[in-house]
C-alpha cells in the first residue's frame, strides 16, 4: 500500500537535518542500528514484522511541494542568502531529498533477541538521521503485535487463532497493519476486511448478537443466516441461553443444512465459562451426530487465558482473539531504538558508541552483522553472535559463547551450521530485495519458530537465548568505553 510518509517524523529530525546541511555534514557517511533492548512481557524473543512497509516508505521518501510550503511556514529554517550551501537553500535541498543509501534487514518472520540489529542503515548522515522516526514507528508496532500473536498461537497449540481486534485497535492503521503482523505471528485469518483486501490475507467472520436480537426468536434468526450462508454457517449461540436454547437451536439448523447437502462450520461462544460451556456443547453436538462442527470461542482471550482453558479441558477448536492481541495486551510498546554506530571522519568510518549509567543502554559500535548458529543434527538454533561485518567464522568447528554482560557464563558449541541474519535490501538507494508474499513470510516465520528449542518459547520464566559479542566487537567496545570515560590529564 504505497503512501508518502516523509512527514511522519519528529521535529528534531528536521532540525538536525537542517543543522547537518548548514554544517556541511549531511553527506558524511553514517551507520545506524535499529534494535530493541529488552523483550516484551514474559517473552524470551520477538518476531520481526514491518519490513515491507519500511521498503515502501524508503521508496516513496520525498518532500512534496505542500510539505515544503508547510515547513517554510514554520519560519524555523533560514532560507536567506547567508543560509545557502552549495548554491541551494534548505528547502531546495529537501525538494531533491531521496534515500540513496544501504539497508540490511532481518527478514520478516525472523525470531530475534535484544540488542541484535533488526535493521542496519548505511547512508549519508542527513538521510540516515531523517528516517529514524518512521523506521521505529513501523518496526516497533508490527514487531510488537507479531510477537504477541506468536505467544497466543503457541498457547493455542493445534487450535487455529483468528484475529478479531479491529474495533479495539488504536486507530485504522494499527488495525490494518496489526492484522498483517498477527498473520506473521501465526494467526490463520482476520476479521479485518481492509487488511484482507490490502494484503491478500484470509478473512473470517460470523454474525453479532444483534442479528439474533433482530428476529422474533433465536431459531428464526439462525435459519435466516443459514439460508444465506449455507456452506459457511457459523452460529453465535450465547445471545440468550447457550445450553438451553443456543446450542439446541444451532443443532436443529445444522441438521436441516446437512439434510440439504450442506456442511455447517460450527458454533461460537462469546461469554460465560468457556471451559464448561465448550465441554457441554461438544457433547451435545457429538450426540446429534455433528462431530465435524467446530467450536469457536472469543471473549477477551490472551495466551494466559487460552492456556488455562486448555488445562481445564476446554473443547475449543478455534480461538478468536481481539483486544489483547491487536493492542499488545500487557505490553504497550516494543521499545526499539535507533543508534549511531559509525560515522565518516576524515574519509573513513569511525565506530561510535553511546554511554550510559545503565549498562543495558550503552550501544554497540561499528559496522556489524548477526550470525546464528544451528545444531547440525536437530537444526535447532544454538546461539547468536553479534560481530563486525568483516569477521568470518565459517572455518570454525568449535566456538565459546559468552554472556555479554556476565562473562563468567559461557558455553562451547560444536558441530554447527551458521547463517548471516541481516540481508541486503537497498544498495546505493536501489531495491535489491524481492519482497516475499505474505504466505511465504508466514511459512518462514513457522520455520523460525520450529528452529527454537521449547525452553525459549516457554510462556513463563523462559530460558534466556544466548546472544554474544565476538571478541573483536567486545574489544572494540571496551576500547571505546575506556577512551570515552577517561578524562584528559590536566596540563
Amino acid at each position: 500500500m504505497e503512501r508518502n510518509l516523509s512527514m511522519l517524523t519528529d521535529l528534531y529530525q528536521l532540525t538536525m537535518l537542517y543543522g547537518y546541511f548548514r554544517e556541511g555534514m549531511d553527506e558524511n557517511l553514517a551507520v545506524f542500528d535499529l534494535y530493541y533492548r529488552k523483550n516484551t512481557g514474559d517473552s524470551a524473543y520477538a518476531v520481526v514484522a514491518g519490513l515491507e512497509q519500511v521498503i515502501d516508505y524508503l521508496q516513496n521518501l520525498r518532500f512534496l511541494p505542500d510539505d515544503i510550503d508547510y515547513l517554510r511556514s514554520l519560519e524555523l529554517f533560514d532560507a536567506g542568502p547567508d543560509a545557502r550551501v552549495g548554491g541551494r537553500d534548505f528547502f531546495e535541498y529537501l525538494s531533491a531529498f531521496r534515500f540513496t543509501g544501504e539497508l540490511y534487514a532481518m527478514p520478516e518472520g525472523s525470531v530475534v533477541f535484544p540488542n541484535e540489529p533488526l535493521l542496519r542503515v548505511k547512508a549519508p548522515l542527513g538521510q540516515a538521521q531523517m528516517i529514524e522516526t518512521a523506521l521505529l514507528n513501523i518496526l516497533n508496532h508490527q514487531t510488537l503485535i507479531a510477537t504477541k500473536a506468536s505467544r497466543v498461537c503457541l498457547a493455542a497449540g493445534e487450535g487455529a487463532v483468528l484475529e478479531f481486534g479491529l474495533r479495539r485497535a488504536q486507530g485504522p492503521d494499527a488495525g490494518v497493519y496489526g492484522a498483517r503482523a498477527t498473520m506473521i505471528g501465526g494467526c490463520v485469518a482476520t476479521s479485518n476486511v481492509l487488511a484482507g483486501e490490502t494484503f491478500g490475507i484470509p478473512i473470517r467472520g460470523t454474525h453479532a448478537h444483534s442479528w439474533v436480537m433482530s428476529f422474533p426468536d433465536e431459531l428464526r434468526a439462525f435459519r435466516a443466516y443459514a439460508r444465506h450462508f449455507p456452506d459457511s454457517c457459523l452460529l453465535l449461540v450465547d445471545t440468550y441461553d447457550t445450553l438451553k436454547s443456543g446450542v439446541p437451536n444451532a443443532i436443529t439448523v445444522f441438521q436441516e443444512l446437512k439434510k440439504d447437502g450442506h456442511q455447517p462450520l460450527g458454533i461460537r461462544l462469546d461469554s460465560g465459562d468457556l471451559a464448561y460451556l465448550s465441554k457441554k456443547a461438544r457433547a451435545m453436538l457429538d450426540a446429534a451426530g455433528l462431530t465435524d462442527a467446530k467450536i469457536y470461542a472469543s471473549n477477551d482471550l490472551d495466551e494466559h487465558l487460552i492456556r488455562d482453558l486448555k488445562a481445564q479441558g476446554a473443547r475449543i477448536d478455534v480461538w478468536g482473539v481481539g483486544t489483547q492481541m491487536i493492542t499488545g495486551g500487557d505490553c504497550p510498546a516494543l521499545g526499539g531504538v535507533y543508534k549511531l554506530a559509525a560515522e565518516q571522519v576524515n574519509g573513513s568510518l569511525q565506530p561510535k558508541m553511546k554511554l550510559s549509567d545503565n549498562i543495558h543502554k550503552m550501544s554497540y559500535p561499528g559496522y556489524k552483522k548477526v550470525i546464528r548458529f544451528y545444531d547440525k543434527a536437530s537444526h535447532k538454533a544454538l546461539a547468536d553472535l553479534i560481530c563486525l561485518d568483516h569477521e568470518d567464522f565459517s572455518a570454525r568447528e568449535r566456538l565459546r559463547i559468552y554472556h555479554p554482560h556476565e562473562p563468567w557464563k559461557s558455553q562451547v558449541i560444536a558441530s554447527f551450521t551458521q547463517r548471516v541474519m541481516l540481508q541486503p535490501v537497498f544498495l546505493d538507494g536501489r531495491l535489491v530485495y524481492d519482497c516475499p508474499s505474505i504466505e511465504a513470510i508466514c511459512s518462514y516465520a513457522r520455520q523460525e519458530m520450529a528452529s527454537m528449542w521449547d525452553e525459549y518459547k516457554r510462556p513463563n520464566n523462559p530460558s534466556v537465548y544466548k546472544v554474544d559479542l565476538s571478541d573483536a566487537l567486545y574489544d572494540l567496545r571496551q576500547s571505546l568505553l575506556k577512551s570515552l570515560m577517561t578524562p584528559p590529564l590536566e596540563e
